[in-house]
Formats: structure tokens, C-alpha cells, sequence
């Protein structure tokens, strides 16, 4: 069925220390009564389902309840649908007389005047319905594009981090989704992204800066090409020249011998004139005047004009050799295919020169041998690039730059590498990015939707609920419960507050009290907030300390305003309240039904022992005396008797309540036996004719180990429980000195085997 269907487990929590729903005990029907006398865990068990009810999930324990045939853990409480109310001391305390307020919170019905508008709400609560599904799957898809959107990003910036991290202070190195999207979004707002994008070449260029290490600075070129044109002017001078003498024309005409005869002269020159250095022969009269005259002072100057010239080039082509220019490898990478370019035109600009300063020394050299003759010029200037060096230095400058600037162009390459890359990705990026704000904007579309409807809806149910009316119903319900009108409920402001003939209602009585508390509660169940027929009701001991007569009067109040609940729980250790549910559970259609799933009533008790020295609760059928005498007779007896012929050994430490129950199981039967004797259970024993030590020993016992019908903890050491059995012995052997045959009777029926099935089953 549906509702609570059993509490799988319930470990640490109260009295319940390691509770497991037992495999043979059929789950909770749609009525429920269980009994447990007090100290059993009545109030552990309702205030579990209040949790339930008020969606929280109790701090301590471990907790599994099947609601519905699904498990549901405490951690979860707060995902309950099951509408729940449960009455108990809670619920008093923080709605019916809640410290510090005086009036309880407005129980709201439906007026019969304002149907049609309640059937406006219920198609607006459709709408609303549906608009909510609506909202889910918009949620959904937004959830989904963000979901794509932020992976997207995720995945994006870790390329660029992974592609552009350092070592050292590197902004890059901590790049991430949302570096990613505030970048993105830059570049969205600015310009067109293709400005973003590098060419191969300059992408190249600047990520061959990110694997560079610092480099020194390098020198500049000090070199300057000559002046080509004032040069060959001059050259064309000398190559023009021709020198006037006396000309030997053997002389004129042999170049090399001319050249050896010159330098012949100069040795003759301020030596012995008379006679040749070479062949040591005299010489000719007048030779060596006439050898001076062709080659005359003109003649030597000229000479020394063109060697001076010749030696002034090949100095410019040894400045040229000797020039050392800058390795490739000095330069940063990005730097070095635009200094190779340089360099290699400044090489062939040198190349050319070399080959123009040799074809014009070999001129001045020919020159030398035709001294007397004009020469023509027939080489052209070199074709040079004059800025050559200076566009090497302008790379060199650039790498010097590059050298001060080291950091700051790390940081720029990687900027643009980043930005390129982003503006690669943008495409994708705008498109999920868009899919996001669509799904989103979709979503509070919806939730203005769903606002609009709840507005409409709080509007309609202002106009049509009412708590007046519950304010006169309940005071009615006072009236016939108390048997008097003393007692009304008046509104006051969002509440109810308590008037006693006019005034505010004080010093209320404990059946006043209880009866207000239970009547509000039950009134409570029309609350259009809750559904009746779909929800549960747990009672715990509703008719607490009162009377037979009140007592009566409650029962009727809760079997008519519960009875179409569609799942209730009542909790008491009441046998008089126990007896009337019991029968008003006994008589519901369908109980004999013999499919026990099908049957629409339980029957459970709360018990308590001691496991290892530590009281425990647990969850059992109901005992069949229980079930099926009027009177607790007969299993306070079934009690008293099984205990009594425990071990001695074990004590009753293991179930601290049979005292209490002996004492209750004494008064029965004295007050049936000896009804004409008045007073307290020692004026009875008084005339009772047995042992006078065994009655005292019965009575202190009872008397040090009993709480009349209130059960607590046990106030003394459990240990001197030990002697229970013979005491309780002592007991049964009054008894059956009183009355044999009524003890025969009840000891037969106590040990009957046809005890041990349920008389549900």
C-alpha cells in the first residue's frame, strides 16, 4: 500500500539502538495502533515522523523508512513528498501553547460561496503545472548549453595554457575558463576577429620567441663602401696622364724592362758611375745621363701617384676582408632569417667591391707599364647596395632592443599567440555563447510565467480562504467536548487566541489544555494545505491524564475527523484509550480478510531491554492478550509469569518494566478479590492471609522498584533486580493461595501454545 510502509532500521536514535525491522513482521497498514507503555519510545517514534512532517533530517542516528516501497535515509527527509501530521508534545509546544505567543497559527478553509473561484485556482494550479514541467526542461537545456559552454572554455584555456606556460612569473600559468571567456569577450566587443589573426610566418616568429633565452648585445658595423665615383674620376685621371721625357724607345716599348732598368738606376745612383753593377763591365759614356732623362722627376712622381692609389684600394679590400660580422647564432631566432637576408647582401655588396678594387689596381697596375701612353677606363662602377650595412644594423639594433625589451616581448608574443588562438576558437565560442543567453533568457521567460501564475493564484486563495469559520467550529467542538461554553477561539490578527468570557483565556486546566490542543489538531486536518485522503496522522497519546468520560469524548472527536486519513498511527500506553481503538480497528470492513496485505488494520507494541547493560526499543506485534481481552489482565499475568520462571541469573535488568507490571497485575486482581476493602495496596495485603514475610518482601519490592503507572528510568541499581524472580514467585503463590482456580485458569491460558501465533495471522 501506500504511506509509511515499516521503518527499516533505526540505529542511535533515542531508545531505538539498533532496531531492524523484522523479516516476519508484515508492514504497516492503513491503521495503525501500537501500544508501549511509557519509556518504550512512543515519543522517540512520533517526534521521527514529525521530522518527516516539517521535512528536516534528525542530526544524530541512523534511519531508514519505506515510504511508498522506496527507501527513504534521514539525510533525505527534506525530499518527502508524503504529506504528514503528527500530534504530540512538539506539536502542543510549538503551536498550541508555543512559549511567548498567544494565539496558534489559522487553520484555512475553503468558503462554500467561493467554489467557482477555487475552480479558477485548480486550472491556474494546472497551468502552473505545466509551466513548471516547462521550466524543468528549459532548465534543463540551459543547464546543458552552460554545462557546454563552461567545458568548452575549460578545454580551450587549457590549450593556451599548455601551449604558452613558462617557468617564472607567467600569467599563462594560471589560465583558466574564465581567463578564457573575459579574453573571448574582449575580442567579441572590439573589432572584427580577423585583425586578431597572424600569418604562418609571423605565428612562426613568435612563438620561436618563447623558447628564447636572454642573449648579450651585439656591436654594430663601422664600415663605409668608398666614394665609387670620386674614385674612378681619379683613376680615369692617372689612366689619362702621360709623362713628357727623352724617351728611350726600347725602353718605352718593354715595360718590365724598363721597370728593371729603373730600379737599376736608383742602385747606380750615388755609387760608382763608371762601371754596370750587373755585368761589371764600363759603362757607355753618358749612359746613366741619358738613363736620368727618361726617367725623369715627373716620371717618379707619377709613379708613386699610381702605386699610391693602387695601395689606397687595396687597403679599402683589406678593410672590407677584415671586417667580422655577427654570427647568426648571436641573435634571437625571430631576428635571424631577416639578419641572414642582410648579411647575404652585404656579402655580395662586398663581393662586387672586391671585384671592382681589383679590376681598377690591375688598370693602375697596366698603367705602370705604359706610363707614356693614355689608358682608357673601360670598368663601370659596381652596382652596390650602399644601405647594406645599415640595413644589417638596423636588424642588429633590433636584436639590441630585443635584449632590453627581453621580457616585455615574451609577454607580447604570447599575448598575440593567445589572442590568435581565441580568434580561431571564436566561431564555436559565440555560437555556444549564444545557445547559453537563449536557454537562459528561455528559462525566465518561463519563471516570470510561473510568478505571474502563483501571483494569480495567491490572489484567488486570498479572496476564498477563510479561518473564521474553523475559529467557530472548533469553539463549538469545545463547547460539546467540556460540556460547558466558558472556552471560545477568536481571531486575532493571522491566528487564533483563547477567551475565557471575554477576556484572555489563563491558568487553563490539564483537561482544558488537552482538550483544546486535540481539537485544534484534528481541526487542523481540514487545513486545505493538507490532504486528508492522501496524507498520514500519527497520534501519541492524545487523551494523556484524562478521565473516563473525556477520555471517551476524544476517542469520538478522532474516529470521526481521522477516519478518512489515508494512513494513521496511534501510539498509547492508555489501555483504556487502547481497548476503544482496538475495537474501532477490529470492526473496519475487510479485517478478516485472510490475504493479511489486504486487511486494513495492525497491531504493534513498543517494548524495551536491556542488551549489554543499555536500554533498547524495538518494534513487535501486539500480544494476542492485549488484542484480544478488555482488560491488560491478563497480560500483565503472562508477564509476571513467564518472568518468574526465568534463571535467577539473568535478573530483571532484562526487562526493567515487570515490577510496574507486578504492582499493576496486584492491584487487579486484590481490588477484584477483596472489594470490600478500601485503600492502598498494603491495606489490602493487610487482610490477606499468606506469609507475613513474604508479603513484605513482596510489597517493599514492589513499593522500591515500581512507579505506579508511570514508567521512567529506573531510579535504583538494576542489579538488585536479581532477586525479582523469587519475588515474583512469592507473588503467584498468593495468588493461587487466594484463588486456585483462577490461577489454574490463567496459568493454562498463558502457557497455551495457540499464544505464541497472532490472532491476526
Amino acid at each position: 500500500m501506500t504511506g509509511i510502509n515499516r521503518v527499516s532500521r533505526l540505529c542511535d536514535y533515542g531508545v531505538f539502538r539498533s532496531f531492524v525491522w523484522p523479516s516476519e513482521l508484515p508492514e504497516f497498514g492503513r491503521h495503525n495502533l501500537i501500544y508501549g507503555w511509557n519509556g518504550t519510545g512512543k515519543t522517540t517514534l512520533s517526534r521521527l515522523f514529525r521530522d518527516l512532517e516539517l521535512g528536516r533530517s534528525p542530526e544524530s542516528g541512523e534511519i531508514v523508512l519505506r515510504i511508498d516501497g522506496h527507501d527513504l535515509r534521514n539525510k533525505n527527509f527534506a525530499q518527502s513528498k508524503k504529506p504528514v501530521r503528527v500530534f504530540n508534545r512538539d506539536f502542543v509546544n510549538e503551536n498550541v501553547f508555543p512559549v511567548g505567543r498567544n494565539e496558534m497559527p489559522p487553520i484555512l478553509v475553503l468558503g462554500a460561496e467561493n467554489i467557482e473561484k477555487q475552480q479558477d485556482v485548480e486550472k491556474l494550479k494546472e497551468q502552473r503545472a505545466n509551466a513548471q514541467s516547462n521550466l524543468g526542461d528549459a532548465v534543463a537545456k540551459r543547464d546543458s548549453t552552460s554545462k557546454d559552454l563552461n567545458q568548452f572554455c575549460i578545454d580551450r584555456a587549457k590549450e593556451i595554457k599548455g601551449r604558452l606556460r613558462s617557468s617564472g612569473d607567467n600569467p599563462y600559468n594560471n589560465y583558466d575558463k574564465s581567463n578564457f571567456r573575459q579574453d573571448a569577450e574582449q575580442i567579441i566587443q572590439g573589432s572584427d576577429c580577423g585583425v586578431h589573426r597572424l600569418a604562418d610566418a609571423e605565428r612562426d616568429t613568435l612563438s620561436s620567441r618563447l623558447g628564447a633565452m636572454p642573449k648579450p648585445t651585439v656591436e654594430c658595423l663601422t664600415y663605409a663602401f668608398p666614394d665609387f665615383k670620386l674614385i674612378m674620376g681619379y683613376v680615369s685621371g692617372l689612366l689619362n696622364t702621360t709623362i713628357v721625357s727623352e724617351v728611350i724607345e726600347t725602353l718605352k716599348n718593354d715595360s718590365d724592362l724598363a721597370d728593371w732598368v729603373r730600379q737599376g738606376l736608383v742602385l747606380h745612383r750615388g755609387r760608382s758611375a763608371k762601371q754596370c753593377k750587373f755585368c761589371e763591365q764600363r759603362l757607355p759614356k753618358d749612359r746613366l745621363a741619358v738613363l736620368e732623362a727618361h726617367f725623369s722627376d715627373e716620371y717618379d712622381q707619377f709613379i708613386r701617384n699610381l702605386d699610391q692609389q693602387i695601395n689606397d684600394l687595396q687597403t679599402f679590400g683589406r678593410v672590407a676582408e677584415r671586417l667580422q660580422l655577427p654570427h647568426t647564432a648571436d641573435l634571437y631566432g625571430d631576428l635571424r632569417s631577416e639578419f641572414e637576408s642582410s648579411k647575404a647582401k652585404l656579402a655580395e655588396a662586398f663581393t662586387s667591391v672586391q671585384e671592382w678594387l681589383s679590376a681598377t689596381v690591375s688598370a693602375l697596375e697596366n698603367k705602370k707599364r705604359h706610363v707614356f701612353n693614355q689608358v682608357k677606363l673601360e670598368i663601370d662602377p659596381p652596382q652596390v647596395d650602399l644601405g647594406a650595412v645599415e640595413q644589417l644594423n638596423t636588424v642588429i639594433r633590433k636584436h639590441n632592443q630585443a635584449c632590453d625589451d627581453f621580457e616585455a616581448r615574451i609577454k607580447m608574443a604570447r599575448a598575440k599567440l593567445a589572442t590568435d588562438m581565441i580568434a580561431d576558437w571564436l566561431e564555436d565560442f559565440v555560437t555556444r555563447k549564444d545557445a547559453t543567453e537563449h536557454a537562459e533568457s528561455s528559462v525566465q521567460t518561463k519563471e516570470r510565467e510561473i510568478q505571474r501564475l502563483d501571483d494569480a493564484i495567491s490572489r484567488l486563495e486570498r479572496e476564498i480562504v477563510e479561518h473564521l469559520r474553523p475559529a467557530e467550529e472548533l469553539t463549538e467542538d469545545l463547547r460539546k467536548y467540556l460540556g460547558h461554553g466558558e472556552l471560545c477561539l477568536e481571531i486575532k490578527n493571522t491566528g487564533y487566541t483563547i477567551m475565557r468570557g471575554g477576556t484572555l483565556a489563563k491558568s487553563l486546566s490539564e483537561g482544558e489544555t488537552t482538550a483544546i490542543a486535540l481539537l485544534y489538531f484534528l481541526k487542523s486536518l481540514q487545513d486545505r494545505r493538507f490532504d486528508l485522503k492522501k496524507g498520514v496522522i500519527v497520534l501519541d497519546d492524545p487523551v494523556s491524564s484524562l478521565d473516563a468520560n473525556a477520555l471517551f469524548l476524544a476517542f469520538g472527536f478522532i474516529r470521526e475527523r481521522a477516519k478518512d486519513a489515508g494512513q494513521i498511527f496511534i501510539l498509547t500506553h492508555n489501555f483504556s484509550f487502547f481497548r476503544q481503538v482496538c475495537n474501532w480497528f477490529q470492526h473496519l470492513n475487510g479485517k478478516n480478510k485472510a490475504d493479511l496485505s489486504q486487511r486494513p488494520a495492525r497491531f504493534f507494541m513498543l517494548d524495551s531491554e536491556f542488551i549489554g547493560n543499555v536500554r533498547s526499543s524495538v518494534i513487535r506485534w501486539l500480544d494476542p492478550l492485549l488484542e484480544q481481552y478488555e482488560s491488560e489482565y491478563q497480560y500483565l499475568f503472562a508477564r509476571v509469569h513467564a518472568a518468574s520462571t526465568e534463571l535467577k541469573s539473568q535478573g530483571l535488568e532484562q526487562n526493567y518494566v515487570l515490577p510496574n507490571m507486578a504492582r499493576r497485575l496486584l492491584e487487579s486482581f486484590l481490588a477484584f478479590r477483596l472489594p470490600q476493602i478500601s485503600g492502598g495496596l498494603w491495606q489490602k495485603l493487610q487482610s490477606v492471609a499468606f506469609d507475613e514475610a513474604k508479603k513484605l518482601r513482596i510489597l517493599r519490592f514492589l513499593h522500591s522498584h515500581s512507579h505506579r503507572i508511570e514508567i521512567g528510568e529506573p531510579e535504583h541499581d538494576l542489579t538488585a533486580l536479581t532477586e525479582g524472580p523469587s519475588v515474583l514467585n512469592d507473588l503467584l503463590e498468593m495468588i493461587e493461595s487466594l484463588d486456585g482456580a483462577h490461577y489454574k485458569a490463567m496459568v493454562d491460558l498463558v502457557t497455551s501454545p495457540a499464544r505464541e501465533t497472532h490472532s491476526s495471522l
